[in-house]
């Protein structure tokens, strides 16, 4: 018994070709992002149409947009796949535009048709739009931003600038001179917008010769950059070291004079031999104090103060003599 479909029953199987315009990817739906922003309008249109074009030509689906995949109105099978990547090109494109653009283009059913809608509509590179980049790139400035954002934002300026002028490619002996003159002008827009931390560096670039192009330049000033980034690292390093040693010493310090005399017994002076403190604080060397007493005339004073004291209870002692009777006789006591 075979397997095989009966002669003249129709069945035959449509081969996949991966590399078909109208194949559709499992991934590829019409929920699918295939750009990470939003067209807003002229200012964003050259970035996004960009980025589109990179997105669509990965996907092999940029010719629904250039109009060089044409429906084919003989082949129903055919018509109905260009239809349905038709419909994803659009979702795809309506996807990538921001609420105030999609209502505009909601209804349309054609993907070329919206691509060239939109770039009528935002592709304005007039006098003023010029201008205003060229300006941008002019006054730029880093402004204690980190050295790549400063220079991102400043290729991104050029290479949208360059976009609009759209200058042909020139093959005479002058064209090396107009690149070397735009890459002068790039060194110096790029050199002039930095902080003056970097004006040592700067001078050292300027006196190159031949003068370095931009992405070198950068080079440069980004391992300065980092020497600078170490620098300030270690400084605070050794300020925090340095804080808390003198934290340290002076808690010691008074640890060591709030601890009570119980610890100083501890210490023996190497001068005088007593206990008590070191020789640092011996009083033999650095002098004695205005009311300091030695220690006989301490006790001097204790013996003198204990003797008032007998001398006072003394006196209460009555002067005549008192008297006993015993059984062998009566004894007097003096009043010694």
């Amino acid at each position: 018994m075979s397997d095989s479909p009966p002669e003249g029953s129709g069945s035959k199987v449509d081969p996949v070709n991966y590399d078909d315009p109208l194949y559709i990817h499992p991934s590829d739906n019409t929920v699918t992002t295939i750009v990470s922003f939003k067209l807003t309008g002229t200012d964003n249109f050259r970035v996004w149409r960009s980025s589109m074009v990179r997105s669509l030509k990965a996907r092999n689906k940029l010719g629904f947009v250039e109009g060089t995949v044409k429906k084919d109105s003989t082949d129903e099978l055919k018509s109905s796949k260009w239809e349905r990547a038709n419909a994803v090109v659009c979702s795809w494109i309506l996807g990538s535009l921001s609420e105030s653009i999609y209502s505009g283009h909601a209804y349309s059913e054609s993907a070329v048709y919206i691509w060239n809608e939109l770039f009528e509509t935002y592709n304005k590179a007039d006098g003023s739009v010029l201008f205003n980049i060229h300006q941008r790139i002019n006054s730029l400035k880093q402004d204690g931003s980190s050295l790549s954002e400063y220079f991102n934002k400043l290729d991104t300026l050029w290479k949208e600038f360059d976009g609009l002028t759209n200058l042909a490619e020139c093959t005479c002996e002058a064209a090396s001179q107009y690149n070397d003159h735009s890459k002068l002008m790039k060194l110096m827009q790029f050199l002039n917008g930095l902080d003056d931390s970097f004006n040592q560096v700067k001078s050292h670039i300027l006196l190159l010769d031949p003068l370095p192009n931009v992405k070198t330049a950068f080079s440069i000033v980004s391992r300065e950059e980092s020497h600078q980034k170490n620098g300030a690292l270690t400084s605070i390093s050794n300020v925090s070291k340095t804080q808390s040693s003198a934290f340290n010493s002076r808690f010691n310090d008074k640890k060591g004079s709030n601890s009570g005399r119980g610890r100083n017994q501890n210490l023996q002076c190497k001068n005088c031999g007593l206990k008590g403190h070191l020789i640092d604080r011996c009083y033999k060397l650095i002098g004695y104090p205005k009311d300091f007493k030695p220690r006989n005339e301490l006790n001097n004073d204790n013996q003198r103060n204990q003797n008032k004291t007998f001398s006072v209870n003394s006196s209460s002692v009555p002067s005549s003599s008192s008297s006993a009777s015993g059984s062998s006789g009566t004894y007097s006591f003096t009043s010694e």
